[in-house]
């Protein structure tokens, strides 16, 4: 970290120019013309005051190459060739570190020995290359994605990686080559143009080969199998050139096929993924949702392209994905139609005709139902599903106003239909058992090891939606504790219980004044961040955002990276305290108003839910449940008159519920 200087880091990706003492240069994170994008070398921070983003040199390779903290730290490492002892492997962890890079080394080698044989080879050159050509890829796109043939023989790789000294069990593993049942080793690409495939970072995971030959019975396309190294449902075909771009643009283009990806690249739109021949999944999804919230579903314009926009919609809406969906003319795709268009008229066609997914699908539907009154209501019903999933409540009612305007129907009546389907779903998954502890995050199957149910982060969020409304306020939390936890906060005399002052850091005063009152985080990372942190209180060297940010769980690694790049400017009477007695009193301040702040709206939130019991006609008609909900009403009352009575006692005045 020491040695890490964020003009050599950022400069390996940005144009820097000097400024005064600063450097200034285009951001990379997104679209701009006039430099906003700024590097302090004194500092050794970087920030983008027009995206918002900035920190330190690990966090712009964190950002800029989607890798987790200690990854980053990893590459800072190789960049100033600095040795990282970590600890030591298992022997089982060392054997399956030794599979898996064994099978990236095989697939690198089969990589050159495809791209060999089409540049190279007369076969390659004849039917391969000239393939490539005759689809009107350049020569320095061909070479960009490292497009490939493998020769017209059953066992010409198998042959050469054998010869080459690879074990034939691996090779067979990677799936470039497969065992016949009396034990030799073929090619299962062989006859077919090559299309390498690439994780985020660039390694070769996995293939996918077209045949040329007109044969009924081979399939057109085949792909790499599934393998130690490659699920085929967590990877996106283009993503490894594309993210850049996708930032850049803050939009995804998700197309069919890797002719799509790569024609569009050529003309120039370089924010374009495919869903490498699968359909698309959760683990996609997420993919893209490192990059952006904004997915264009671009489609051939027939009855399989539309059906393919349909399919993918409602599991992009569960992730929080906004979606537009733009259909080709028919009888194009987006290969034909980026090859006899220029950028501006591709660009130009997406932009004209996108279409937000109420409008489409509604339409889509309108078109088929006519008048039939039966199949109108199922049109609605099919379109309130799609709405309720979305997790975004704005979102959720921007839609509903949208639908109600074109399908004519009352806006009350869907909302209780969105509310009414949204329950259904979170009792169902209350009731289901939850996914198996520490399950791979990437993981996309729909059931655990075990057979159970994994609950994602949408069914959450439907459960957190009506048990759980307080996440906002708990990453509020969350936040101030990663900035300030090792910060020391002044807790003042209290003059009733004869207490002098005293002082303490601000992750204790928060750990212990929530667990004195028996308060647990509701969101699970959250609350296992908060569990964390009072297990180290008591540790003077603790410093939360250090601890957090090198965290071996990613999602808490990226989640701090996240937190603690967003700048909040305090009050200005809060920013510049005279001396440490007033900053520690000042710290004391904003950590109270916090911690009760949260305590004000669990309180809020019983009281509703207590209200809602008061006017159950079946509470009414029960004198002893009736009793009981006068009594928790009460009670409740007293705590929300004794939390702001803490407040005034500090000459803090009322929290607002909002805050």
């Amino acid at each position: 970290m020491d040695t890490a200087k964020v003009e050599e880091v950022v400069g390996d990706f940005v144009a820097l120019r000097r400024r005064g003492v600063n450097m200034i240069g285009l951001c990379p994170f997104h679209n701009e013309k006039t430099p906003s994008f700024t590097v302090s070398p004194s500092k050794n921070l970087w920030k983008c005051f027009g995206c918002g983003k900035g920190g330190k040199p690990v966090h712009f390779i964190m950002e800029h190459e989607q890798l987790s903290y200690p990854d980053a730290l990893r590459w800072l490492a190789k960049k100033y060739h600095i040795e990282i002892k970590e600890r030591e492997m298992t022997d089982e962890e060392k054997r399956e570190e030794s599979i898996r890079e064994s099978l990236f080394i095989i697939n690198q080698f089969a990589l050159q020995h495809f791209n060999e044989t089409l540049h190279e080879s007369e076969e390659g050159k004849a039917i391969g290359l000239n393939y490539f050509r005759h689809r009107g890829l350049r020569d320095e796109t061909i070479k960009k994605f490292c497009l490939g043939y493998s020769l017209e023989r059953r066992d010409s790789f198998a042959q050469k990686a054998v010869k080459a000294g690879y074990n034939p069990e691996l090779i067979a593993k990677t799936g470039v080559c497969y065992s016949t049942d009396d034990g030799r080793l073929q090619d299962r690409f062989w006859g077919r143009v090559i299309f390498p495939v690439h994780t985020i970072s660039g390694k070769i995971v996995a293939f996918g080969g077209r045949i040329l030959q007109n044969n009924a019975k081979a399939a057109k396309y085949v792909n790499s199998p599934e393998s130690e190294i490659y699920h085929k449902s967590d990877h996106l075909y283009g993503l490894y050139f594309s993210k850049q771009a996708i930032m850049q643009k803050d939009r995804c283009i998700l197309v069919e096929g890797y002719l799509d990806v790569i024609s569009m690249h050529q003309a120039g739109i370089q924010n374009v993924v495919a869903s490498s021949g699968t359909s698309l999944t959760t683990g996609q999804i997420k993919l893209i949702h490192r990059f952006t919230d904004n997915v264009t579903l671009l489609y051939d314009g027939d009855k399989a392209g539309i059906k393919a926009s349909i399919r993918g919609i409602d599991m992009l809406l569960e992730e929080g994905m906004n979606i537009n969906v733009v259909l080709l003319p028919e009888g194009e795709d987006p290969d034909s139609y980026s090859q006899t268009h220029s950028t501006e008229e591709v660009e130009q066609y997406i932009e004209r005709n996108k279409v937000d997914f109420i409008r489409f699908k509604t339409n889509l539907l309108l078109n088929e139902v006519g008048e039939d009154p039966i199949r109108r209501a199922e049109l609605i019903g099919d379109v309130v599903k799609s709405i309720a999933v979305v997790p975004n409540e704005i979102l959720r009612s921007e839609y509903i106003k949208k639908c109600s305007e074109m399908l004519n129907t009352s806006e009350q009546l869907l909302v209780k239909e969105v509310a009414k389907l949204r329950k259904q779903k979170a009792e169902e998954m209350q009731k289901k058992p939850t996914a198996v502890a520490n399950a791979d995050e990437n993981d996309s199957n729909d059931t655990g090891t075990n057979g159970a149910p994994v609950i994602n982060e949408f069914q959450q969020s439907i459960i957190s939606s009506y048990s759980n409304p307080l996440h906002h306020k708990e990453r509020a939390i969350i936040e101030f504790l990663l900035k300030n936890g090792s910060k020391i906060l002044q807790v003042p005399e209290d003059k009733i219980s004869n207490t002098p002052a005293f002082t303490e850091t601000v992750a204790s005063h928060l750990y212990y004044s929530f667990n004195d009152d028996g308060i647990e985080l509701s969101h699970p990372l959250y609350k296992r961040m908060f569990a964390e942190t009072g297990e180290h209180i008591n540790d003077p060297n603790f410093v939360p955002e250090n601890h957090f940010m090198a965290h071996p769980d990613a999602e808490i690694s990226s989640l701090t990276a996240e937190l603690c790049s967003e700048q909040h400017i305090l009050g200005k009477e809060n920013t510049e305290p005279s001396d440490e007695r007033n900053e520690q009193a000042v710290m004391f301040e904003q950590t109270t108003r916090l911690a009760i702040a949260y305590k004000l709206s669990i309180v809020d939130d019983m009281l509703k839910n207590t209200m809602n019991r008061l006017k159950d006609p079946a509470t009414a008609s029960d004198p002893a449940a009736l009793q009981e909900a006068m009594e928790d009403f009460k009670f409740l009352k007293e705590t929300q008159g004794a939390l702001n009575e803490v407040l005034k006692s500090y000459g803090f005045g009322n929290v607002a519920m909002n805050v």
